[in-house]
């Protein structure tokens, strides 16, 4: 297995690995603390509603990763699982894919989503050979925006009341950068860090 370490906070160990249906347990107790505000805008915490929800919404993920066209990942804070990135969806060689993220709120506000969704394109990019990488969020989801602002992607429009989620339809932006932008931002971001 690997893990590949976030910057965190002063004494804090944040790192991003792959969650697999074996850590269930463990993911439905992290969607539990954090169930209303991951479910704001977010379809998945209500279909892990249950351990065998949570176990089959991994194993979802974990069929989509075998077929290459999926992934979950956890984002783990001192040994807790606190959140996450994934491929809601991945076609390589050329395709795209739309990267997601979600965490509870204790990890709020430490930038490790921009982190760990950087390490996610990069691969996507460099590895896959995706041309472009979109990411979805509700307008409402003013965190989730602000990620896609960071990232330095491009907002593309507003599908307008296109995500129906527990009663309410929500207009959802999309936003996306394309793998010649990627590369240039991640050059001047190196330029920048140095």
């Amino acid at each position: 297995m690997f893990a590949i370490p976030l910057r965190a906070r002063d004494g804090e160990r944040a790192e991003l690995r792959p969650l697999e249906p074996w850590q269930s347990e463990e993911f439905y107790a992290h969607v539990e603390r954090g169930r209303d505000f991951i479910g704001r805008y977010i379809g998945f915490a209500d279909a892990a509603a249950d351990p065998a929800g949570a176990r089959a919404l991994l194993q979802k993920y974990a069929d989509r990763q075998a077929a290459g066209g999926g992934r979950i990942y956890g984002i783990w804070l001192d040994g807790t699982l606190v959140g996450g990135v994934l491929f809601v969806s991945l076609e390589g060689d050329g395709g795209t894919c739309e990267v997601g993220c979600w965490l509870e709120p204790a990890a709020v506000g430490r930038g490790l989503v921009t982190q760990a969704v950087r390490h996610l394109v990069d691969w996507a990019v460099d590895a896959r050979g995706v041309h472009r990488v979109e990411w979805v969020a509700a307008t409402a989801n003013a965190a989730s925006v602000n990620v896609a602002r960071r990232l330095g992607l491009r907002r593309d429009g507003v599908l307008r009341e296109s995500f129906p989620h527990r009663g309410e339809r929500y207009d959802m932006e999309v936003w996306s950068v394309l793998a010649p932008e990627w590369r240039e931002l991640r050059q001047e971001r190196a330029r920048t860090e140095g």
